[in-house]
């Protein structure tokens, strides 16, 4: 490739992505889907293809909610710092919905403003199960995420917590699955390209864009172990979509200590052959528990973002070097430390932490048989059949995103990631501690009995 004057030249990050999950809109039903509404900031069109939705298509989002969502009211309109959530009530609340034929309500919807979940409690004496963490009411933004009033982290949602229980006997088996992945002939098509391009002294790469994205071709997203068209997919393929988009400087960082990985690399060593690769994984210490059993917290951020080197050989395949990148890494540390900001300001990402902490709590239900020790049937929320969850159009590719700055010695083409959540591995490390169960004994000791939600 032609040098400029200064010894550098350009290159260009062509975007690809992938996801893997090890563990497992309001009043549509539940879940609030159905077509090709945006969730997480994107839209799947008709054909399955995936994009970032455009302001007009956030506010037409948003506009369409509001008419459908009311407003908290009572204690649902105050913050609370622990809201316990009875499984048990729960799913009355949802039968009784279900045999009126009217729509779940909003409390039902949003589990009642839960935000995280903290602690998993067994009731003997009520014949329950009951979560516990901070709750906030909830409101709507202008691009349609409904999150909480205070922190603005998205609210918890009732269908990803029934995709959560339904998918952990499949993830035991074969695991949860998302991928999004340049073709290997699209690959081959691509060095081949690069290989042919000379740049002459100041010239703007973005004249080849077209023909680069069209020789790359679109990713290709297979989903297994959860439902493709559910809520819970999207919000792995949203997610990642945005990570990715956030890396390669193809929408703006929302947090100023977190620079786009092409900002990091500037004027750095690039090699079209390894490419870096990022995912975002669990991040949970060890799950506490009471001597008896009977109760269990979560604790740690939730979410950390990993990378690795990927090798691209001769024929476009690709397999992992099993080295790292020194800027990708410092960019995936830097996204780790962000995390919480991040999320705030872009809530997709605190709804990837919501489906991680439900797909925990579902692992440690079925592990530890917690349905059983508390004599309470589950079938509501983990059957197949009781309830039907909207539908969402299938995403089935996306199409290659370029970005170009300067950088020394030729193209780079990053490589693909995700998110893995490997909730069996959580649910394995575990540790006692009494103050767990005096806990319990204090939050099922504040609970009301005509509400199957109350606060301590």
């Amino acid at each position: 490739m032609d040098l400029d004057p200064k010894g550098l030249t350009r290159f260009v990050a062509i975007m690809s992505f992938g996801l893997i999950c090890l563990a497992s809109s309001v009043h549509g039903g539940f879940g609030g889907g159905g077509g090709q509404r945006s969730v997480g900031g994107v839209v799947i069109d008709g054909a399955g293809v995936v994009r970032a939705a455009n302001i007009q298509e956030q506010q037409e989002l948003a506009n369409m909610v509001r008419r459908g969502l009311d407003q908290p009211v009572g204690d649902l309109g105050q913050a609370a710092e622990m809201r316990m959530i009875s499984l048990k009530g729960l799913q009355q609340a949802i039968l009784e919905s279900e045999k009126s034929g009217a729509m779940i309500p909003d409390e039902v919807e949003f589990l009642a403003g839960l935000q995280r979940i903290e602690y998993v409690f067994v009731d003997q004496e009520q014949e329950d199960i009951v979560l516990a963490g901070p709750a906030e009411p909830w409101e709507l933004r202008d691009d349609g995420f409904v999150v909480g009033r205070i922190s603005g982290g998205s609210t918890m949602r009732l269908a990803d917590l029934i995709v959560a229980m339904r998918s952990v006997e499949t993830a035991r088996q074969a695991g949860i699955s998302c991928s999004i992945e340049p073709t290997p002939e699209g690959r081959l098509r691509l060095q081949q390209l690069l290989r042919r391009i000379k740049l002459r002294p100041g010239q703007n790469p973005a004249v080849f864009e077209a023909s680069m994205k069209e020789a790359f071709g679109p990713q290709m997203i297979q989903v297994t172990g959860v439902p493709s068209d559910s809520r819970y997919a999207r919000t792995l393929v949203a997610a990642d979509f945005e990570m990715k988009r956030v890396a390669m400087g193809l929408t703006d960082s929302p947090v100023a200590e977190l620079p786009s990985y092409l900002q990091m690399s500037r004027n750095s060593r690039h090699s079209s052959s390894q490419n870096p690769r990022w995912w975002m994984s669990c991040d949970y210490d060890a799950l506490s528990k009471s001597e008896d059993g009977l109760a269990w917290k979560l604790s740690g951020q939730g979410v950390k973002t990993l990378t690795e080197q990927d090798i691209v050989a001769e024929d476009g395949s690709v397999e992992g070097a099993g080295t790292k990148d020194k800027l990708a890494q410092m960019w995936a540390d830097k996204m780790t430390e962000n995390f919480p900001q991040l999320s705030r300001e872009m809530p997709v990402f605190s709804d990837l932490q919501n489906i991680m902490d439900m797909t925990i709590v579902a692992t440690l239900i079925t592990q530890e048989r917690l349905g059983q020790k508390a004599g309470l049937d589950l079938s509501v929320l983990a059957g197949e059949e009781t309830v039907e969850l909207d539908s969402y159009s299938v995403p089935k590719a996306v199409d290659p995103q370029c970005s170009f700055i300067r950088g020394r010695s030729g193209w780079v083409v990053t490589a693909s990631g995700g998110v893995e959540i490997n909730a069996f591995k959580v649910v394995e490390n575990q540790t006692s501690d009494a103050s767990v169960g005096q806990q319990r004994s204090s939050s099922l000791a504040a609970a009301t009995p005509d509400r199957w939600w109350w606060n301590q």
